[in-house]
């Protein structure tokens, strides 16, 4: 369950990158609403990322701050990143 956990965490993280960086820009500067199908699709990976961060969470016991903390990363830019440093760094597991 945590693998699945992390690689959701990723696909989430990436598609807020790509957002942000790539369809917001492309709607603004080039005209091309790219932001109608990476925005639903970004929406839909975060809903998904919160029920199993709940069902993660109890399952490996983390403390009230360790669950903030992944919560906190799938809403900024490149948390994701951050979230990985960390379940390598065995502080999650």
């Amino acid at each position: 369950m945590l693998k699945s956990f992390r690689i959701l965490s990723l696909i989430e993280g990436l598609s807020l990158i790509a957002l942000l960086l790539i369809a917001m820009p492309a709607k603004y500067q080039f005209d091309l609403d790219l932001v109608r199908f990476v925005g639903p699709v970004h929406g839909f990976l975060w809903l998904a990322y919160l029920p199993l961060l709940e069902i993660v969470s109890r399952k490996n016991n983390w403390s009230t701050s360790e669950w903030n903390f992944a919560f906190i990363t799938s809403v900024l830019p490149f948390g994701c990143f951050f979230l990985e440093k960390r379940f390598r760094n065995s502080a999650l597991t």
